[in-house]
């Protein structure tokens, strides 16, 4: 009951004309961003949370949430419309959101991505709101080492459960580790891998680090592509959007079940893209229409959606209750709330409840707002994607750096946000995973500073980990995570010589 007050309390925070206002701005510029290639949900809100320095901080959370939920609902159109997904989550839906617009199916294909991700996101926001006041209640009980083991389960999950090879999620982990180092380490105060660079010494922002990484990176990728735009026109009838939506329900077995896939990869660090994935798999593995997916069936559309926003959303509960970001965007997110002085974790829901349940009413109030301006805009935002590459590419290019010249007014900025491309363009390339690097240097150096306070109690004893049943169930569920790939290759291994024993 008590959450069910605190909500109510934030809707009398979130509703309100301005944050409304807020609300379409956001998610407007949340669409473009997920329209144009080479940009995305980590760069646009890395792009914008400069501007929101001057903001209160709900409002600045309000705009920038609404652009997240955006830039989701925008990659979803160009995969239907353009089968260019334009956002990495959105891929699993050209898989048959495009086949569906190529047999005159676009409204509908549409519609029924729009709806379901309406509703994958809502499942996550109730989460939310049932969950985040008891985790942060039982947060309350930790300390140091707690908070350690915390984030070692969360470093530990990019390894077992990112999706891509341990090696080389470690090796990312690493990158972000050694950038999150430089500058003044704040329990010694020695200064830190500066190599007597003055500009080191504020350290290595990670809203830099995005801009490159994100958007350079991958518009490199594009132009390496060499990007063509060949879509299917479609307009959006609220006659044909009703019509979809009265067929919606008998899909609840495939929306009841990518939702709960989307909110388990949102609170581990599985991330919405392999939410999509992993549902779309489950739904073509489960559905009596198996076979025609591929091919323009209407649940390998709200299988992926679902899942993606209800990931997306889900996100922002460890993020919020514990300070561990669940996805990329998330991690930026975080970072804005510690450059607004807000510390997430537990603390901030009895510090700031007006911020924390403003936050989470404006998302039930933002995925309503997002659907229908999505809908009422698909054919504007359609269009944009018939201008040339040529000339897209570059206005992205000048974004890129303005938001990077934005963060602190420093032309080196400008140069680092360039090295970062080149680097997210070789991790691309080479099949190295970015996210842990972003979340190497969002709170690596929140995980040095618990991990260094606890050899400090514990007088340089690793056994301080272990020394209650909480901090101790806590370490041995990162270590089973951490040696996950090890356990499966093992057991692949005993099944294989299992199957050639009996042959």
């Amino acid at each position: 009951m008590d959450n069910i007050a605190n909500l109510m309390h934030g809707f009398s925070v979130a509703l309100t004309t301005h944050h409304i206002l807020l609300m379409m701005a956001g998610v407007l510029l949340g669409i473009l961003v997920g329209v144009l290639p080479g940009l995305g949900a980590p760069n646009g809100v890395s792009l914008l949370l400069p501007l929101t320095f001057s903001m209160d901080p709900v409002s600045a959370i309000i705009l920038l949430t609404s652009l997240y939920w955006g830039a989701l609902f925008g990659g979803s159109t160009t995969s239907i419309l353009f089968n260019i997904p334009g956002e990495p989550s959105s891929v699993a839906t050209t898989f048959d959101g495009h086949p569906m617009a190529k047999q005159g199916k676009a409204t509908e294909a549409l519609s029924f991505a729009f709806l379901s991700a309406g509703i994958g996101a809502m499942a996550g926001v109730i989460l939310i709101t049932v969950l985040s006041g008891w985790v942060a209640s039982f947060a309350l009980r930790f300390s140091s080492p707690e908070f350690f083991a915390v984030y070692f389960i969360t470093f530990a999950s990019f390894i077992g459960l990112g999706g891509s090879s341990p090696f080389k999620a470690i090796v990312a982990m690493g990158v972000g580790f050694a950038l999150a180092s430089i500058g003044m380490d704040s329990v010694s105060g020695n200064i830190r891998l500066t190599y007597d660079f003055d500009v080191l010494l504020a350290g290595v922002s990670f809203l830099i680090a995005v801009i490159g990484l994100f958007g350079i990176g991958e518009l490199m990728l594009t132009m390496e592509e060499g990007l063509r735009f060949n879509g299917i026109s479609a307009k959006v009838r609220a006659r044909d959007v009703l019509k979809t939506a009265a067929k919606l329900p008998r899909y609840w077995v495939a929306l009841l079940r990518s939702s709960a896939i989307g909110i388990w990869m949102g609170i581990t660090p599985g991330g919405p893209t392999a939410a999509s994935f992993m549902s779309y798999a489950m739904a073509k593995r489960s559905s009596r229409r198996g076979a025609n997916f591929g091919k323009g069936e209407p649940e390998g559309v709200i299988a992926p959606e679902t899942a993606d926003h209800a990931a997306g959303s889900a996100a922002m509960l460890p993020m919020l209750a514990l300070g561990i970001p669940g996805s990329a965007t998330a991690a930026v997110m975080m970072g804005g709330l510690m450059i607004w002085g807000l510390n997430p974790g537990p603390t901030l829901f009895t510090d700031r409840p007006d911020f924390v349940w403003g936050l989470i009413a404006s998302m039930y109030l933002g995925n309503v707002v997002a659907v229908i301006v999505v809908l009422a805009t698909v054919p504007l935002f359609a269009s944009i994607l018939r201008i040339p590459f040529s000339i897209v590419g570059p206005v992205i290019v000048v974004v890129c750096f303005i938001g990077a010249f934005t963060v602190a007014s420093k032309e080196f900025d400008i140069w680092l946000a360039l090295i970062f491309g080149f680097v997210g363009y070789f991790f691309k390339k080479l099949d190295y995973p970015i996210a842990p690097l972003i979340l190497a240097m969002v709170i690596g150096d929140k995980a040095e500073d618990a991990f260094r306070q606890s050899m400090i109690f514990s007088q340089g004893s690793l056994s301080i980990f272990w020394s209650n049943p909480l901090v101790t169930t806590l370490m041995s569920l990162g270590l089973i995570l951490l040696l996950m790939p090890l356990i499966g290759t093992i057991f692949r291994r005993l099944r294989a010589l299992g199957k050639t024993r009996a042959a």
